[in-house]
């Protein structure tokens, strides 16, 4: 078992938003593009086919090497729709949420996906963006999980251990909700702030005792027998909802390409669907893993594309809420003001 995933510490750059697979390996044939569709708009719904974006760069985030925007990268979708208007298009990567919306911040970064806790952090520092679309489900991309051996069998166990979370991710919010609903207080853990990469060797040797933390980090210690999970959003009632972000500068100026990247990106969430079997055999042979590592991430981090529903919202709310009274945010904010569906029922039609 230990050789078969034993490059384990390496393979966490997996990390996607969300999605949580690997980039495709490179076939040297290009596949049919769901840009070339995307293209279409250009003549129909917001584009006007006569309006030239020459001067426009669209800034992409992605969380890690690959999954499906790995894919899109290598296959130049989002590349082929935005230059049938003359835009061009830039990967930027980033570990996590945090500081994507720094970069969007600082006008480096104009689409973005992450989970719920880095927008509420986001609001609440008057950084200016819309939530565009829901990304993922929140039920299982998120969990605590401690050392396979671990004596720790409940969240009650925690108390006076060291848990590693990621501060202002998903999973930091997920933990603090999870803590207090088993009458544990903030102060009844010792927290190491780390990022995954950082975590990753601490968690095997050993130096933290827990880890709360997204997928697919999730599914490769579990699976690989180096881990198993203490708690998830299914088990806890605590969801974890990620979401695509758009600079709301950008929005404003050009709501049409806002529009043309969620069409984009569902034609090629799509082309996943149709073509699973292709796709978690190109993941698995990119990374030399095992094909069943891709299903498990799948099966915890399959990716949506979906207006934002008000149960959701009112979720995000009582998230933000929670943070207030926790003493993550400083101020207390209306959820509801960043929520723009809009772009998604466009592209969706």
């Amino acid at each position: 078992m230990s050789n078969r995933y034993g490059l384990i510490t390496v393979l966490v750059v997996l990390i996607l938003i969300v999605g949580g697979c690997s980039n495709a390996a490179g076939t040297g044939e290009k596949d049919a593009s769901p840009g070339q569709t995307a293209g279409t708009s250009t003549k129909e719904g917001n584009l006007d086919s006569k309006t030239s974006y020459e001067d426009v760069t669209v800034k992409i985030g992605v969380q890690g090497k690959g999954g499906l925007f790995g894919i899109a990268q290598e296959q130049k979708w989002f590349e082929e729709a935005f230059g049938e208007v003359g835009a061009k298009v830039e990967w930027v990567e980033f570990q996590s949420g945090p500081p994507m919306v720094e970069a969007m911040a600082s006008n480096h970064l104009d689409f973005a996906g992450m989970g719920n806790m880095p927008p509420i952090s986001a609001q609440a520092a008057g950084i200016d963006f819309k939530i565009i679309s829901q990304l993922l489900d929140g039920k299982n991309n998120v969990a605590i999980i401690v050392p396979t051996d671990s004596p720790i069998q409940t969240i009650a166990d925690l108390k006076g251990k060291k848990v590693a979370v990621t501060k202002g991710s998903n999973a930091y919010n997920f933990l603090y909700q999870v803590l207090v609903k088993a009458g544990l207080a903030k102060s009844d853990i010792q927290e190491i702030q780390l990022q995954p990469d950082e975590t990753q060797p601490s968690f095997e040797s050993g130096k933290v005792d827990a880890w709360a933390v997204w997928d697919p980090y999730i599914t490769l210690n579990t699976l690989s027998g180096k881990g198993r999970v203490l708690a998830d959003g299914e088990s806890e009632g605590v969801l974890s909802p990620s979401f695509q972000l758009v600079r709301s500068d950008f929005a404003k100026e050009y709501p049409e390409l806002v529009t043309l990247y969620l069409k984009t990106f569902e034609q090629a969430r799509q082309w996943e669907v149709t073509n699973q079997e292709e796709a978690f055999q190109r993941y698995a042979d990119e990374r030399s893993i095992p094909i069943e590592l891709v299903q498990g991430m799948q099966s915890r981090a399959a990716m949506i594309n979906i207006p934002v529903s008000d149960e959701t919202i009112a979720g995000q709310q009582n998230t933000a809420d929670f943070q207030f009274e926790l003493g993550t945010i400083r101020k207390q904010i209306n959820v509801a003001d960043v929520f723009d569906n809009q772009y998604i029922e466009e592209a969706l039609k």
